[in-house]
């Protein structure tokens, strides 16, 4: 089998039909994507770079690969640490060493930024957050020089019939959709409480002017915002297979990170804000809800939540 390997160029359709027909054949319909979604996590991101390849068999794409990284953001993510952002083959063409020379090759281009480690998924716009348990594809990796670092999760729940469990108690405050005129407000708390990751990606989200403010939910006190969520609607601006809501009942919705003030934590007020995020997708008609990425789960089986999906996260030196 001739193989040819081609630059991967997200500004042209037929590489993102390529990757979306490439992904979805290597890792089946639970771990299915849009061509939307593809091109929405290849968008450039502010100080980050990213590159890939497509390996073609007789004309027909049979195997892809993205690699990215960051600059100017060390509380995000020091700039001598990449991402692999996605590696696929399709399952005729694997056993031929297609995937570890796509593999190799995303490898070396970090090493030309400079990196001097990568981790697979969790990168600025994740296609997973790790390597899909139900892929088996860990000791690929593993053979690959990859070592696993820590299990992750998705939960999901049913919230047709959703009510607030009794672990919720009265705060000292209010939860409400963000406005517009709160865009500052959300900003200042993050760079306060949360000058990494979750600052960067609102910072990054509230630049598109495609983005609805009131996917956000803000914690409001006495003293401005303490606290925040954000939720995702089968017609948000993120696409919802990005959480991979597969048989559970529509319509989908999801709820992300949840961040408190630090110094207000342990009194509630998580769970006031999570209670409330729930009920209003509950109230919005989403029946099946996904909780991603998440490390501890005894806090959201609580709200009714069980596990839906198993990552393993895994990183090497380069």
């Amino acid at each position: 089998m001739a193989i040819q390997h081609l630059s991967f160029d997200s500004a042209n359709p037929a590489h993102i039909e390529a990757f979306t027909q490439v992904w979805n054949e290597a890792c089946g319909a639970n771990l299915s994507v849009s061509e939307r979604f593809v091109r929405f996590n290849v968008a450039p991101n502010t100080g980050g770079s990213q590159a890939g390849q497509v390996a073609f068999a007789d004309g027909q794409p049979v195997g892809v690969v993205l690699a990215s990284w960051l600059a100017g953001e060390p509380f995000v993510r020091p700039p001598d640490l990449g991402w692999i952002d996605a590696l696929a083959v399709v399952p005729s063409a694997q056993h031929q060493s297609i995937g570890a020379q796509l593999l190799a090759w995303a490898e070396q281009w970090l090493r030309e930024q400079g990196c001097r480690g990568c981790a697979l998924g969790t990168s600025l716009r994740p296609f997973t957050p790790g390597v899909p348990v139900e892929l088996e594809s860990v000791p690929f990796f593993q053979r690959n020089g990859y070592m696993e670092s820590r299990t992750v999760w998705d939960m999901a729940a049913n919230l047709a019939y959703y009510e607030s469990p009794p672990t919720v108690r009265k705060i000292d405050g209010v939860v409400r959709p963000a406005r517009a005129e709160d865009k500052e407000a959300l900003l200042d708390f993050l760079r306060r409480e949360f000058p990494g990751r979750w600052r960067y990606e609102a910072e990054e989200s509230l630049r598109d002017p495609a983005v609805r403010f009131s996917d956000y939910m803000l914690l409001w006190t006495e003293r401005g915002v303490d606290g925040f969520c954000r939720l995702s609607f089968e017609d948000s601006r993120q696409p919802i297979e990005r959480y991979f809501p597969y048989g559970l009942p529509r319509p989908w919705g999801q709820l992300g990170t949840v961040g408190v003030s630090a110094d207000r934590r342990g009194r509630g007020y998580g769970a006031a804000l999570l209670d409330a995020g729930l009920r209003r997708l509950h109230n919005n008609g989403v029946n099946g809800c996904v909780i991603d990425w998440l490390v501890i789960v005894d806090f959201y089986a609580k709200f009714g939540f069980t596990t839906h999906r198993e990552y393993r996260q895994m990183e090497k030196a380069l």
